[in-house]
């Protein structure tokens, strides 16, 4: 079975590309690995079979990678887990829900399995449950997640209570950010944002464009999203993305939207994620979106990472 430590202390630049429905499909978790990170390719809550298979082809093709599965979606779509064993990825993330019913099928591939985390609680029950790593994701972090702690405080309290790899998610979107979790105890980083405005991202390019141009104060962490499109998530775990138009409407109003979701509304969501529309369509991304201020390549996101040594080492003159 992948060995995560391993893994991770193989890596050029410790950096692991976050599963990103809707943004990491397997060009870009290809080019995170060509250039001396890992990369994920992220399943999302309505995909199916058809649509991932050649995103984990290309992703495969481009050597070791991972993969990003939702545990409360797989009982409505056991075949996402299927493709994705059929593909031998080093490492599938489970994540939102319990892993337990998984657990075994994974590790009997030789697959690690690692699991996100937003607070003490959700660490202790997913490190008894037998994953091989944790991903603690702070309230900064972009996309789904809980919006309850922090990113460092969450690590330090995580990092006391296993010995299992633990990656830092939340914020970091430079050499600097690097380097801090690292000094924390970290074993590298799980990074969305930066890479979900990179050329490779399958974000249409008015959602990259909006990223580059946010600030670290314009996030929301809000379930409206989720709420209009009728998605299913469990209550417990909003987005953060980027305040548009919609958020301004509603962000404060989801009790109200639970309630009586439009009909009009969801088809308007709808259009507006098709078309690329960022007044109204969910732009996932998180804090460190104010750190991304220009499109490159995952390669030069990956390279703009590697200067996190100099930062340790200037460390160093505390010692």
């Amino acid at each position: 079975m992948t060995d995560v430590a391993e893994l991770l202390g193989s890596l050029r630049v410790p950096v692991v590309g976050a599963p990103m429905a809707g943004a990491a499909g397997g060009r870009l978790a290809a080019a995170i690995t060509a250039a001396g990170g890992l990369g994920m390719v992220g399943v999302g809550n309505v995909a199916t079979v058809e649509q991932i298979t050649p995103e984990l082809e290309i992703a495969c093709a481009g050597g070791v990678f991972g993969v990003g599965l939702m545990c409360w979606s797989l009982p409505d779509n056991p075949a996402l887990l299927d493709v994705t064993l059929a593909h031998a990825p080093s490492v599938i993330s489970l994540s939102f829900g319990d892993p337990r019913p998984y657990l075994d099928r994974v590790h009997d591939a030789g697959i690690a399995v690692v699991a996100q985390v937003g607070t003490r609680a959700e660490a202790v029950d997913v490190v008894d449950a037998g994953v091989d790593a944790v991903v603690v994701r702070g309230d900064e972090g972009g996309g789904h997640g809980r919006g309850v702690v922090a990113t460092l405080p969450l690590l330090q309290q995580i990092l006391d209570i296993t010995d299992k790899p633990v990656l830092a998610a939340g914020g970091i979107a430079t050499a600097r950010g690097l380097a801090a979790v690292l000094a924390a105890g970290a074993s590298g980083a799980w990074v969305g944002t930066p890479f979900a405005a990179s050329e490779e991202s399958l974000f249409k390019d008015s959602a990259k464009q909006a990223v580059i141009a946010a600030d670290t104060d314009q996030t929301v962490y809000t379930r409206a999203f989720d709420v209009a499109q009728r998605f299913n998530w469990p209550t417990i775990y909003g987005g953060r993305a980027l305040a548009n138009d919609f958020t301004s409407q509603w962000v404060d109003r989801v009790s109200e939207l639970e309630a009586d979701v439009p009909d009009e509304l969801t088809a308007a969501m709808k259009e507006a994620r098709a078309q690329g529309n960022t007044a109204m369509a969910p732009v996932y991304a998180g804090e460190s979106a104010g750190l991304v201020t220009q499109m490159r390549t995952a390669g030069e996101v990956i390279e703009s990472f590697a200067g996190f040594r100099e930062h340790l080492r200037a460390a160093q003159r505390w010692l």
